[in-house]
Order: C-alpha cells, then structure tokens, then sequence
C-alpha cells in the first residue's frame, strides 16, 4: 500500500503556510560561516542531535547516526538494498551447522589513535557487549555468542550457542562495531574506530565537525571535511538551505516544504524509504492499556492513511506492522485493524473503560508533535480522552518514558534495522509486552533454515499484532533535499548510520 500522492503539496494548515512564507524571505545567496566553499567539505542539516557520542550506554539512534560507519565499522556492513556486504571482515565461512563463523579480517587496518586492527580487538568488541560495560538494551543480540577466538592476528573464530538466522545481520548495526581495547576510555566525546572519519569536535546544541582519516585503510572518501549541523525545529534547517547555511538536509522533517524545492533546479529532492516505523507506543504493564482490549479499541480508532495526509503530507506507508517491506518475513497485516470507530467502542464498552482519561507523552520532534495532533483527535471520537504531555527530546523522553516505562502512551520513530524483537520479546523494555506467547517461538525460528526463520517470524510478528501490542502508524520515509551539485547520497536509512563517505561534489 503506497502513501497518496497528490496530497503530498496541498497545504493543509496555517503553519504550513507560515513555514512557506519564511523560505520565500530567506536570501538565496550564501552567508558567512554557511554552507561548504570547497569541494572536500560538507554541511549537513539534521535534527535530533545526539545526548554524547557513546551508544553503548545511551540509547538514541542519534548516536550512531554520526558515528557508525563513519567512525566505527563492523566485521559487515548492510548497504541501500538491506543486503551484508563485507566490511573488516574481507571473508567468512559458516559450519554445516550453523553454529560457526571463521571470518578473515582485511589486512593493514589501523583505529584511529595509530593501534593494529587485529583479531584481538573483534574478541574484546564482542566480549564487551555481553559484559556489563555495554548499557544499552540492544547487547541481548548477543546473546547467542557462546565464544570467541582469536584463531590469528587475521583469523577469528565465533561459536553460537545455536543456529542463529539472525546474528550475522545484526553484526551488521552497531552492536557489530569494533572497538580497540585503549580506545574506550571516553566513548563520549572521543571515539576511536577504523571507519574514515574522526570527529574533532563536538558543540552540544549546534554541530558536530568530522574530519578524513589520510591513514585509512579503505577508499578515502572526497569529501574529508563534514559539518553536521543540529536545528531546533525543521523550518530553521530548511531555511538554512535556502540561504545556503547548510548543503544538505537529511531526513527532512518539513514534508509540507517539499514542493518548494521540487521546482527549484538548484536543488534536488530525494525521496527514499526507510526502516524507521512510527510507533504508538502503549505501556502493557499499565491500565487502562493492561487490557489487550483497551489497546485494540486504539488500533480500530486510528485512521493511519488520515495520520499521513494530515500529519506528514502524504509521505509514508501503512505497513500493519513493525516489519518494513524490505525484511525477508514482511507480510501486509494493514487489514489487521482497518479503522472502525463503532468497533473501538465496542471494545472499551466490553472492558469497562468508557470515557477514559489517559496522558500522552509526546517527545518534542516535529514529527511526533504533528502525529500526536491527529491520534488525540480520533481517539476523542471513540471516548479516549489523551491530554498531550510534552517531553523533551532526547534526554527527558529516553529518562522518563523509554528507561523508566513512566507513561502510559507515547509515540516515537523507531529507526533500528529489524527491530521487532528488540521491542516486544523483552517484558523488561519500555513497553512491557508480554512475550510468553512469542518467546518459543523466536528461538525455534531464528535455530531453523531460512525459510523456516521466514515462515516463524511471520508468526511471532502476528501475535504481536493480533494482541496490538503497539500501532505501527505509518513507514517513515527519508526525505532529503540538497544541492543539486551534491552526489553520493544514501537515499534510503536502511540502518540508523547517516553513511558519509560516498558524498561527492560534481561539476
């Protein structure tokens, strides 16, 4: 199911209309300490800036973001079509069981601080995840790892515990980067990797600065010196490139402001996909949304394709569940929860929860401002009475509602590849859905062959949905806007990492 296209250049609010007005004022010559004056720099627009640069023990996407595949690297990355591809890791070979990986390393790679890449460092990379010096949530991927050997200074050796269908991918995203044992000492502030770039700065508020690597072992990249700026709001950073403050805005979150660029042959618009879903968060463990009831009622009262019309002009795509297309056991639950308002009533009226006040925790990115907006005013036509409770992004919503589950509904864009098990087979995660059902299941899947990891997966993902669990409101699209002398660009954020490397300027 495609979003609907036409309704993508209608204003369809004041605001848009305003935002439209601010553009037109802005000078569309370049200003001082703007955009790049030479051709191996770059600067970038972005919102949502990172709390610190250490993903190990805070949780964000804004994080890797920045630093994966720019900074650090994996033994595998995932490229634009969501396949593995090679990375420090040059070959690899599985047993017959499914059990063991013997991976080759690429020789003569050095970190950053001047340190051999060698064997060593993917067994401490790997040991740390499982130890208690890794925070973030997403370590349980690791979990299948039973050890890990350095065969050689290039040869390493990695034994599941069991057949995993999973584990090779998720090397792929950041809990797969690669670590040197002297280079974890301030992972905030100064990160230490083998990717091509190095940060030399970082201003809380404004930008981060990124710098070539001329020891790197790789292809270095054109362009050696990246600004990434951090806006407030989506209308300073559009502004920004209008006036030519910035060369790029990357996953733009002023959809109403695209049509302006569309017929302005100074830039260029780009509209790919993503794996990032729109998710109505509800707390399981919390009345009134204890009740699978409860939590249906929501999903039968949401009109999604009116969410993206109304919320983010037409751009995205219903999916009917926290699966992107692009994932091998994607399947269209959209008919799932069609919207039927007299349905929903029917539902709270079974569960005794007519006429119901909840609080509705709202994180302050422009995306999830203009999505809250049309939630709360469907959920009052079913008798659902949200009161929006804004939370400052990202340190006040990930202390309060993602680590502390103090909410009872939110709503955040979930970005991380393959992320469905992450959010519903742990009871302990914010949104404390009970994986009883599921959790057999996911093992007996992700131990079978391919086409059984398929088929499992499938069903894991259906329970899930059936016991609406969560709303995946829409498929996040990414929408970039630059140059139009700006090459290389990633149209699709098939992982959180913004990959830097491959931008070019050309004649």
């Amino acid at each position: 199911m495609n979003a609907r296209i036409p309704h993508r250049l209608v204003a369809a609010t004041a605001v848009a209309a305003a935002s439209i007005l601010a553009l037109s004022a802005c000078s569309a010559g370049s200003s001082s300490g703007g955009g790049s004056a030479t051709s191996d720099a770059v600067v970038i627009g972005l919102t949502g800036e990172p709390v610190n640069l250490d993903f190990t023990t805070t949780s964000g996407a804004a994080i890797p973001q920045v630093v994966m595949n720019n900074v650090y690297e994996g033994l595998v990355t995932i490229d634009q079509d969501g396949e593995l591809q090679p990375q420090l890791a040059e070959s690899w070979e599985v047993s017959e069981g499914g059990t063991v990986y013997d991976f080759v390393l690429q020789d003569g790679v050095l970190f950053s601080d001047g340190e051999d890449f060698t064997a060593d460092d993917v067994v401490f990379s790997i040991e740390r995840v499982q130890s208690d010096a890794w925070l973030n949530g997403t370590k349980s991927k690791m979990d299948v790892v039973d050890s890990v050997e350095a065969v050689s200074d290039t040869e390493v050796r990695v034994t599941l515990s069991r057949p995993s269908n999973a584990w090779l991918f998720d090397m792929g995203t950041y809990v797969g980067a690669m670590f040197s044992e002297t280079g974890v000492d301030d992972l905030a502030t100064e990160p230490i990797g083998t990717g091509p770039y190095t940060v030399e700065s970082f201003v809380s508020g404004d930008r981060i600065t990124l710098a070539g690597r001329d020891d790197y072992w790789g292809e270095e990249p054109d362009i050696t010196d990246v600004t990434l700026r951090y806006f407030a709001d989506a209308v300073a950073s559009t502004n920004a490139l209008r006036s030519g403050d910035v060369d790029m805005v990357y996953n733009m979150q002023a959809p109403d402001l695209m049509g302006q660029f569309e017929s302005d042959e100074a830039f260029q618009v780009i509209e790919g996909t993503s794996n990032g879903e729109i998710l109505l968060s509800m707390n399981n463990k919390v009345a009134p949304f204890d009740d699978v009831r409860v939590r249906q009622a929501v999903m039968y009262a949401i009109d999604r394709q009116a969410v993206i019309d109304a919320a983010w002009a037409g751009y995205g795509t219903e999916i009917g569940a926290m699966v992107a297309p692009t994932d091998p056991y994607y399947e269209d639950l959209t008919d799932l929860y069609p919207y039927d308002p007299e349905k929903a009533r029917e539902l709270l009226a079974e569960a005794g929860a007519e006429n119901i006040s909840i609080t509705f925790d709202v994180p302050t990115r422009p995306y999830a401002t203009a999505v809250s907006e049309i939630v709360v005013s469907q959920l009052a036509e079913v008798g659902i009475d949200a009161s929006i409770q804004s939370s400052e992004f990202p340190a006040v919503w990930l202390d309060k509602v993602f680590t502390q589950a103090d909410y009872q509904m939110s709503v955040i864009l979930a970005v991380e590849a393959r992320d469905v098990l992450a959010t519903f087979n742990n009871p302990d995660y914010y949104i404390g859905y009970d994986n009883a059902k599921i959790a057999d299941q996911v093992i007996a899947a992700d131990s079978g062959t391919p086409e059984e990891y398929v088929s499992g997966m499938k069903e894991v993902v259906r329970t899930i949905t059936e016991d609406a669990a969560s709303d995946v409101l829409f498929l996040f699209p990414n929408l970039v806007v630059a140059k139009a002398e700006l090459g290389g660009i990633a149209a699709n954020a098939v992982t959180e990492s913004l990959v830097l490397s491959g931008l070019t300027w050309t004649d």
